[in-house]
């Protein structure tokens, strides 16, 4: 901050509080869950008669034991008239006019207590009771009788004309913004506090100077703004005081297209933080995520029971033991740059990755700087909360001819995420960084870069892994026996995590002692990481049972009208369905692939009564992702089962990776914005993402025989094949690898998808590479079609036959660039969404 932005953000922290908001925001959390776990408070029948509940009983019982205290305890308040209560308190302006002529003063919530903080509610039950015998204190809204609520609601002598129909359908979505787990910490919630403060001292300014302006904060503002006008006599005390006046919370306008209310009113307030306070406005955590997933069932779940006793994975001898993993969310701005050399010419952009790629981030990417470019760019990703942040600042300059273009690296700079998040003392920076300077680069003052950074707290991260076929043992593969894998004609299935490391193989065998021939049962038979095999699973006439019979995997009861395609029950009650659901739904996990390649797994419980997605199965890939330790190994078995029965109907679309490789324009797109994670800015406008969930790249598969081409995601090298090799080195996919030498590599080295390697030795299929093609590698052969790279090819390699066509001629939308193996960064497409918020005319 400059000296007179230091003097701004000072003045406005002098806003006084009465209340603990800190404290407030923490319970409110808690209930918007409860409400939330109750979905028929939202609209219809269960609404309408909570209002009535609310005008008839609440409000008339509060205002007794504001007058004169009625219990010795604090009142308790029912969850259903809670509800109402809090979206009318959210209209701060009208609910303090509906009190004061209805009941002659503002009802505060003083000595008044949320049933959701379990505390005795007996003498409350006790007063009601006594006062309304035909209202019971905890109605059944869910089995109602038909009966006219309006009619009821008109013969009350006191009640309110304000739409609160309308009130808790436009709050219903609320939680959704604000229920992400760092929400709820103590730090996140300290600065939200003080950027609450920050955004009334803006609108105080605004008074001051007579500009009419619509503020729009920020979801952790707006939970603080929320906090606040909980308690309504101390909302009104504080901003009469700070303001002059009660300041109204205008939720009405949910428009979020760009030029519209919500759009310009967040763009000015954007631009106002930033020039008052000399820091970014946005913050990570705490932006719009878009519309809620669509539900998975209108009626929650009634499951509550428990079958056997949860076990954690140091329990259970089967489980795989898999390194724990933090997970930040990270938001990222270049504001600025000083001390350029003299005569520099050219564009400037940042590349900026992790010194040490992790499991969730392992790219280099490129951004804008905004004093140079004018244009507002800010790039949201995960990544771990260690090692560094590595950035490269870039100058580029383009001849005449648009394929010829030059860049050069001024200088760089590390940024230690580490030191800064341990001890975590303060989740957001924004500060001038000193760069080295590059060999060759000559300046009298260190180039200076300003940097914005803002970080969630740390939570656990998910988990990935990745199952891939290994082929069959034979004198025509490669001469080498891989370690822990006994010889036989059947392939494994191998089990990994992003760096390649396996930690077991699956296979499906007849069970041994089996009668019936015709049918015979299967069993799935696990080898360890130790080279020990078990048994993890059983078929049986109704299922499977899983891990010593620990779960049943089985098709759904007959009655089930969810649409779920098989249920696992045990310690849990977890439903498997058909596509990607709740939170991996496309619009938030990417939009690649066929819906029907997916199964999400969800789980249904008492504090998730509609169901929390727990893990996506990604039978065409073989990729599993959970969100809990223990849902990794059931998820496992559950995919290489549902593969396999899936196989067996004769759905080959589902499992079959290989069968074929090429990448149609359509789903080449998708991709893109799967992977994608910058974020792109209208001029002071932020712009929703889609996110990266995890980054996958596998090791070397030296020795692998015909099978090293069945890597997904990232392959390895396959060096050291032989002639075994063959067609199959193929089918890398996603990124492929190395093929390797000799001979056998032949045509379907090509077929290699989104991210060739070094195809040595390929042969004439060697230009069919998509998507950031690799390098054509040495020998004969290549030929014109080496050009055919789409989307920022790579070399064509050396060697007779590559002639021509590796010229540049037929390739699209990036080009060579500056060529090398695997090309330069590619930008991505985004998926914009605009920010969204409450909102209020200063």
């Amino acid at each position: 901050m400059e000296p007179q932005q230091e003097l701004e953000w000072m003045k406005a922290q002098k806003i006084a509080i009465s209340v603990d908001l800190v404290d407030v925001a923490k319970k409110q959390l808690e209930f918007l869950a409860a409400v939330d776990r109750n979905r028929h408070l939202y609209d219809g029948p269960a609404l309408e008669r909570a209002i009535y509940r609310y005008n008839a009983c609440w409000l008339p019982l509060l205002a007794k034991h504001s007058e004169s205290r009625i219990t010795e305890g604090p009142l308790v308040v029912p969850l259903d008239c809670e509800w109402v209560w809090h979206c009318h308190r959210l209209n701060p302006v009208r609910y303090k006019s509906d009190c004061e002529e209805l009941y002659g003063r503002v009802l505060d919530n003083f000595d008044v207590v949320s049933t959701v903080q379990g505390i005795c509610c007996r003498q409350t039950k006790e007063i009601w009771t006594k006062l309304y015998p035909n209202e019971p204190y905890n109605a059944d809204l869910i089995n109602l009788s038909e009966e006219d609520i309006s009619e009821r609601t008109a013969t009350l002598a006191k009640y309110t004309k304000y739409d609160l129909i309308s009130a808790a359908r436009r709050q219903s979505p609320f939680f959704y913004q604000v229920s992400r787990p760092h929400m709820k910490n103590d730090l996140f919630i300290e600065e939200a506090v003080a950027r609450y403060k920050g955004f009334l001292h803006l609108i105080k300014t605004n008074k001051e100077k007579g500009l009419k302006r619509f503020c729009v904060p920020t979801y952790d503002i707006d939970l603080i703004w929320h906090s606040h006008q909980l308690h309504p006599v101390a909302y009104c005390k504080d901003l009469n005081e700070a303001l002059g006046k009660v300041l109204e919370h205008d939720d009405t306008d949910s428009e979020r297209t760009k030029g519209k209310k919500l759009d310009t009113g967040f763009s000015g307030t954007t631009k106002q933080w930033e020039d008052t306070f000399g820091t970014r406005y946005w913050k990570a955590g705490a932006m719009y995520r878009g519309n809620a997933p669509s539900p998975i069932t209108s009626n929650p779940s009634s499951y509550s029971m428990i079958r056997k006793k949860v076990v954690s994975s140091n329990e259970h001898p089967q489980e795989i033991e898999l390194p724990d993993r933090k997970v930040v969310e990270v938001l990222l701005e270049f504001v600025g740059v000083k001390n350029l050399p003299e005569g520099q010419e050219g564009g400037l952009y940042v590349l900026f990755s992790k010194s040490q790629p992790d499991a969730f981030f392992d790219v280099k990417r490129r951004l804008s700087i905004l004093s140079e470019s004018g244009e507002k760019q800010v790039a949201s990703f995960q990544c771990e909360p260690t090692g560094e942040l590595h950035f490269e600042l870039m100058s580029h300059s383009s001849s005449k001819l648009p394929i010829i273009r030059s860049t050069k690296t001024l200088g760089s700079v590390s940024f230690s995420i580490k030191e800064y998040l341990n001890p975590l003392s303060k989740l957001n920076v924004e500060k001038w960084l000193e760069l080295l300077p590059s060999s060759g680069t000559m300046n009298s003052k260190s180039i200076l870069l300003r940097v914005g950074i803002s970080f969630t707290v740390p939570v656990p991260g998910p988990y990935a892994l990745e199952m891939t076929n290994s082929r069959p043992f034979s004198k025509n593969t490669c001469f080498f026996k891989l370690p822990g894998r006994p010889q036989g004609g059947k392939r494994w299935t191998d089990v990994t995590d992003e760096t390649g490391t396996r930690f077991i193989s699956l296979q499906m065998r007849d069970l041994k002692n089996n009668k019936n021939t015709e049918n015979p049962r299967k069993e799935v038979v696990a080898l360890t990481k130790s080279e020990e095999t078990c048994t993890l699973a059983e078929s049986k006439e109704n299922g499977w049972s899983i891990m010593d019979d620990l779960w049943l995997f089985h098709l759904p009861n007959k009655s089930s009208n969810d649409g779920h395609l098989f249920e696992l029950t045990g310690p849990k009650m977890v439903k498997v369905f058909s596509g990607r659901k709740l939170d991996y739904e496309s619009r938030h996990y990417g939009k690649q692939g066929n819906e029907t390649d997916f199964l999400t797994a969800v789980e249904f419980s008492t504090e998730d009564p509609y169901g929390k997605a727990l893990a996506l199965l990604d039978l065409k890939s073989r990729l599993v992702l959970a969100r809990e330790k223990w849902m990794v190994l059931p998820g496992i078995i559950l995919a290489f089962i549902a593969s396999y029965m899936m196989k067996m109907e004769g759905y080959e679309g589902i499992i079959t990776k290989s069968k074929d490789l090429n990448v149609n324009e359509h789903e080449e797109k998708e991709s893109e914005e799967l992977n994608g994670v910058e974020l792109t800015f209208e001029p002071n406008l932020i712009e929703g993402v889609t996110k990266k969930i995890g980054t996958f790249s596998g090791g070397c598969g030296s020795g692998c025989g015909g099978g090293c081409g069945n890597a997904v995601q990232s392959g390895g090298c396959g060096s050291g094949c032989g002639a075994g090799c063959g067609g199959g080195c193929g089918n890398i996919v996603k990124s492929g690898g190395c093929g390797g030498c000799g001979a056998g590599c032949g045509g379907g080295c090509g077929n290699i998808i989104r991210s060739g390697g070094c195809g040595s030795g390929c042969g004439g299929g060697c230009g069919n590479i998509v998507r950031s093609g690799g390098c054509g590698g040495c020998g004969g052969g290549c030929g014109g079609g080496c050009g055919n790279i789409l989307e920022s090819g790579g070399c064509g390699g050396c060697g007779g036959g590559c002639g021509g066509g590796c010229g540049n001629g037929n390739m699209t939308k990036s080009g060579a660039r500056d060529g090398g193996c695997g090309g330069e960064l590619v930008r991505v497409n985004v998926a914009y969404e605009h920010l969204n918020g409450e909102s209020v005319p200063a």
